[in-house]
């Protein structure tokens, strides 16, 4: 299975709508991690677009998992 990497960008205040933009496309994840590091040193720190790995069996199941709404967990005072 392939590695994708996706830049991702929110608006503000909307962070259930996001914009997937397909960045490459890797066999191996070391491939997919050093792009990702590329594009995420050329960004230099722009607000609300963050850029992350996939692995998924096609493009749609990365943007779908990529797109699934995540509710932060809770961290407790002992973890901490």
């Amino acid at each position: 299975m392939p590695y994708y990497v996706y830049k991702i960008t929110a608006q503000a205040g909307m962070s259930l709508v996001k914009n997937l933009e397909l960045l490459g496309e890797s066999g191996s994840f070391k491939e997919a991690k050093t792009l990702a590091r590329e594009i995420r040193e050329k960004q230099d720190g722009a607000e609300g677009v963050t850029v992350k790995v996939m692995f998924a069996e096609n493009q749609l199941l990365a943007e779908e998992q990529l797109l699934e709404y995540r509710e932060k967990p809770i961290v407790m005072e002992h973890e901490k």
